[in-house]
């Protein structure tokens, strides 16, 4: 096994220095930093992580929990919060979140990582104090809805308030009255903050929410789900009336699936029925027609939480940040595209 002292000697340096290097301190000059690093590629070293947590007491890892690996939304934040992670010297562990093994997640997660980020789920009481207990930091992606600053747990998201009036004032403009949202139907995730502040937007524009059509417009956060939900509720298997004309998505991929379900009954879009979405991942602007979006800035969010998690590990008090958004107008709402 090649040791430090190994690496000092081929670099021509201290071992002092080597740990400099490893640790990401920025005393060192670059031409001695560079040195050092071709003495670790051409040696093959690799730290020694048990020891240096032993030492440290600092497992250099961070738990990233997700909602659902399968929305290109999350794992496009993921990305982000790994390239930041990667660069002060943390792993990144994922894991999807199931609220019934909780318990099993705290056993598996004490001693093992330094942090947690939430991307969406939002933990019991009970499992927020445990961390507590231990000293690990949470923060969270996104704002769930049932807790937050009261918990003190900071949080990175956008401002949806003005994001949904800015996609509701579209709709209008485009002769839309009656319209539909399309969430998750929980109100421990992230999909209910975006839902309150669409029914709020809705109340301050003086506009009727239908409270059956939103309970039966459950899409589980998923495509196929979302396309089934909607297709039976065109087609009135639920006995619910279905005379909105247009529909807001919780999440890009629903919107999608909504769009499914309105080409294969022949309901023209945006003509007959007005669909967007709040993420603005990849497929969104490819589809025929292209999604209307809130653009969510994964990048900016994702950095953002993990320099916010950083300083929580370091003692540093974080408060929530809110960043900006965009709408995205495409073709389908806009129906002279």
């Amino acid at each position: 096994m090649v040791t430090r002292q190994e690496v000092a000697d081929r670099a021509g340096v201290s071992v002092a220095v080597v740990s400099y290097v490893l640790n990401g301190r920025k005393i060192v000059k670059e031409e001695t930093k560079r040195r050092v690093q071709e003495a670790i590629r051409e040696l093959g070293y690799r730290p020694n992580q048990t020891a240096r947590s032993l030492k440290t007491k600092k497992s250099q890892q961070i738990a990233v929990l997700i909602h659902y690996i399968g929305n290109p939304f999350e794992a496009g934040l993921l990305l982000h919060i790994e390239a930041t992670a990667k660069q002060h010297g943390y792993f990144v562990f994922v894991q999807t979140y199931d609220p019934n093994r909780e318990e099993e997640l705290r056993g598996l997660l004490m001693g093992r990582v330094d942090g947690v980020l939430l991307l969406g789920p939002c933990f019991s009481r009970e499992t927020l104090e445990y961390f507590n207990s231990l000293e690990i930091p949470i923060v969270s992606v996104m704002q769930p809805s049932t807790w937050g600053e009261r918990n003190n747990v900071p949080y990175v998201d956008i401002a949806w308030l003005p994001m949904m009036r800015n996609l509701i004032s579209h709709l209008r403009q485009q002769g839309h009255e009656r319209i539909a949202f399309m969430s998750e139907g929980g109100q421990n995730l992230h999909y209910a903050v975006r839902y309150h502040a669409f029914c709020e937007v809705m109340r301050l524009e003086g506009l009727h929410t239908d409270a059956a059509v939103s309970r039966y417009l459950n899409g589980s956060g998923r495509f196929e789900q979302a396309k089934m939900v909607l297709g039976r509720l065109l087609e009135g298997e639920e006995g619910v009336l279905t005379d909105f004309t247009a529909i807001v998505c919780a999440n890009d991929l629903m919107a999608a699936g909504c769009l499914a379900a309105c080409h294969e009954r022949g309901i023209r879009v945006p003509h007959d029925m007005a669909i967007a979405g709040c993420e603005n991942i990849l497929m969104s602007s490819q589809l025929s027609p292209p999604l209307t979006v809130i653009d969510y800035p994964r990048q900016l969010a994702g950095e953002a939480a993990m320099n916010m998690l950083l300083d929580r590990m370091n003692g540093i008090t974080a408060e929530p940040i809110l960043l900006s958004g965009n709408l995205i107008v495409r073709g389908s709402t806009r129906s002279n595209e």
